[in-house]
């Protein structure tokens, strides 16, 4: 009897199955590219610097499972993430474009269509938008500095959502 030896399948993290960090640049590339010609969305990212698109890629990089990037090479933190949007007032309006645009620019920029990364990146997106509205409002507490980056999956029993141990 000739017994056959086979690997265990191991789950990609959303990061890989996206396409690494080339594809994540493309989407926040095209995504920018669309924010600055948005007349809801543009004037709140006017004041953006060059380097935002870039920043933004290394941040989902490392929620969905990829490299550091964001805290080690950008020196930044969730904290410091939702620190840009305190004070920010933004709207349902404002939200549901941003989120719409980003779809579409998922689609161009040929991020994969199957529907579980895509409902795995739609649960992402619509849960860290709605934090954004949330942070920006007035009265919202600062964000506890020693809070993790969250981690995003494929919706793994317990919730998609992991805080750091």
């Amino acid at each position: 009897m000739n017994a056959e030896k086979t690997t265990p399948f191991v789950v990609p993290s959303l990061y890989t199955w996206a396409g690494g960090q080339p594809a994540l640049e493309r989407l926040t590339a095209v995504f920018y590219a669309k924010v600055a010609q948005d007349e809801l969305l543009a004037p709140l990212f006017s004041s953006a610097s060059h380097s935002h698109a870039i920043h933004v890629a290394h941040f989902l990089t490392e929620v969905l499972g990829g490299p550091p990037l964001y805290t080690a090479g950008d020196g930044g933190s969730h904290a410091q993430m939702v620190m840009h949007h305190l004070g920010r007032h933004l709207s349902e309006i404002q939200r549901r474009r941003w989120l719409n645009l980003l779809l579409d620019s998922a689609d161009e920029a040929g991020l994969p269509t199957d529907p579980e990364f895509r409902a795995a990146l739609v649960g992402y997106l619509e849960w860290g938008s709605r934090l954004a509205v949330l942070n920006s409002q007035d009265g919202a507490p600062a964000p506890d500095p020693a809070a993790g980056m969250p981690q995003w999956g494929w919706g793994e029993p317990g919730g998609p959502y992991q805080p750091p141990s």
